[in-house]
C-alpha cells in the first residue's frame, strides 16, 4: 500500500489548473477554437432518407429524416428550416432528423427543392 502524502509540496508540483481553460477531448483545442465537430460530414451515399415512425414512441408518429450529407450546425439549420415548414417541433439527435407527425410527402418535396437528393424509405 502506498504511503499518503503529508502536505501539497509532497505531491509534486502542479495538481489542478483552470489557467487554460476548457479544451476539445477530440483534437485538444480550445473548445472555442475547435473544428472537429464543425468539419465531419457523416459517411454515406449522399442521400437523404426520409420515412414515418412510431415503434419506440408511445404511439406518436415522428418522421425521421437520415443520411443527409451535412456537417452538424448546417443540420442544426436545416433541421428548423423543416420543422417550421411543417409547423410543428422535432429534434436533431445524433445525425438523425425527428419531425413530429406524419409529414413524409412535404419533406420529400422540400428536400429535393432545398437541392438535396431524397427519397423515401420503409412502408
Amino acid at each position: 500500500m502506498a504511503k499518503k502524502a503529508a502536505s501539497f509540496a509532497a505531491l509534486g508540483g502542479l495538481v489542478f489548473s483552470t489557467d487554460a481553460g476548457r479544451h476539445c477531448p477530440d483534437c485538444s483545442k480550445p473548445v472555442d477554437a475547435c473544428i472537429c465537430k464543425q468539419t465531419v460530414i457523416p459517411a454515406g451515399d449522399g442521400i437523404a432518407r426520409v420515412r414515418r415512425e412510431s415503434k419506440g414512441r408511445g404511439g406518436k408518429t415522428v418522421t425521421t429524416i437520415t443520411g443527409v450529407p451535412l456537417a452538424e450546425d448546417a443540420l442544426k439549420d436545416l433541421a428548423t428550416t423543416l420543422k417550421k415548414r411543417c409547423g410543428t417541433g422535432g429534434a436533431l439527435k445524433d445525425g438523425i432528423i425527428e419531425i413530429q407527425g406524419d409529414h413524409v410527402e412535404l419533406l420529400l418535396s422540400e428536400l429535393i427543392k432545398l437541392g438535396f437528393k431524397a427519397k423515401k424509405s420503409g412502408g
